[in-house]
Formats: C-alpha cells, sequence, structure tokens
C-alpha cells in the first residue's frame, strides 16, 4: 500500500507502494505527488488547484534535495505517469480511454552522483520497466526511509509555509505512526 506522507489543499505526497519504487533509496529515491483531485490530464486543473499543486511539487522535490545526503551534488527528475492504467493488459484488459482512466501524478526521482544502479547512471536519462515487468522489476528498489520520510515531509511543510506562503489552515497535520515510523497526513479539513 502506499504511505500518504502528507497531505495539503492542493494534493498530497506519497511512498511509493513496496516493490514499486521507480528508483532506489540509495540511487536518490521516488516520492509521488497527487493533485488535489483525479484528473486524467494536467490541464484539467483550475488555475488555483495547477498553481497549488506545483507549489506542493516544487517544495517536495527541494526537500528531496535539501535533505537526502545520497542527493548531494544531485538531482531530480520529474516524470508525469499515469499511463500504465492505459495498457492493454490492465484492468479491465483491452483498450482504455485516457479521460476514464489516466489518473495524472508526477514521480520524484532522485538523481545521485553516486547512483550503482545501470538504469539510473547518473548522467544519462532513467530507464522505466515496460508494463508487463514493472513488478519485477522494481522488486530490488528500496523505499525511502521513515527516517528520510520524515525530514522530507517536514520540509516540504516549512518550504510551502515560506517560501510559496501557503497557509497553515491549507496544510493538514501529520505524525510519525507508532508502529512503521513513516508520516501519515491527516485529512485535510
Amino acid at each position: 500500500m502506499a504511505i500518504t506522507l502528507f497531505r495539503c489543499r492542493a494534493g498530497r505526497l506519497t511512498l511509493p507502494e513496496k516493490g514499486l519504487a521507480l528508483v532506489s533509496r540509495e540511487d536518490g529515491g521516488n516520492l509521488v505527488v497527487w493533485p488535489n483531485r483525479p484528473v486524467w490530464e494536467r490541464s484539467e486543473l483550475g488555475p488555483d488547484e495547477l498553481t497549488g499543486w506545483s507549489f506542493l511539487v516544487a517544495s517536495a522535490g527541494h526537500a528531496m534535495l535539501a535533505t537526502l545526503p545520497q542527493l548531494r551534488g544531485g538531482c531530480l527528475n520529474y516524470w508525469e505517469a499515469g499511463n500504465w492504467a492505459l495498457n492493454d493488459a490492465a484492468d479491465p484488459p483491452g483498450r482504455k480511454d485516457p479521460r476514464e482512466r489516466r489518473n495524472v501524478h508526477l514521480h520524484l526521482l532522485g538523481r545521485s552522483p553516486t547512483a550503482t544502479a545501470p538504469t539510473h547512471r547518473f548522467g544519462e536519462a532513467p530507464v522505466f520497466p515496460r508494463y508487463d515487468e514493472r513488478l519485477t522489476w522494481s522488486a530490488r528498489f528500496e523505499r525511502l526511509s521513515p527516517e528520510e520520510c520524515v525530514a522530507i515531509v517536514t520540509e516540504t511543510e516549512r518550504r510551502l509555509r515560506t517560501h510559496y506562503g501557503v497557509p497553515a489552515a491549507d496544510l493538514a497535520p501529520w505524525h510519525p505512526c507508532s508502529r512503521c515510523g513513516y508520516p501519515v497526513a491527516d485529512p485535510v479539513e
């Protein structure tokens, strides 16, 4: 199950499901940012929704770069996704209408100068698996740790408030889970 680490009126920041990270933590890590409501195409978001989502994306990216030691001297790739839902083999099988099945989200992919995976070598474009290879391909990648995610969420929240002027009332409270240690976001009121 994906963990919702942080939530605000503009959207939510999630950790990919275990076994579905696209970049291993030691090679830079992978988080996912979802807009505040499901849309098939980012142009379907209203001006305030798109602006708020962009603030969340930029703040989470900044937080990864500011807090993850493996990204020192590195960078991020921002990859808009949702295409696997359209694969003929995805449920329901067969051709799908993107307006009905695609759900826009943005992957934040850390790019470490010390990456060891051949698919994520620094200075090269990242490589992604084919739909039918996604589960075995991603199984080898470790997700970001609870401690790393707490640091990222703390910095994301700070950045939204101080750099973008997002009111505290638009940011949901969060707390580390007593069982796993990952940040868990409360619903936005």
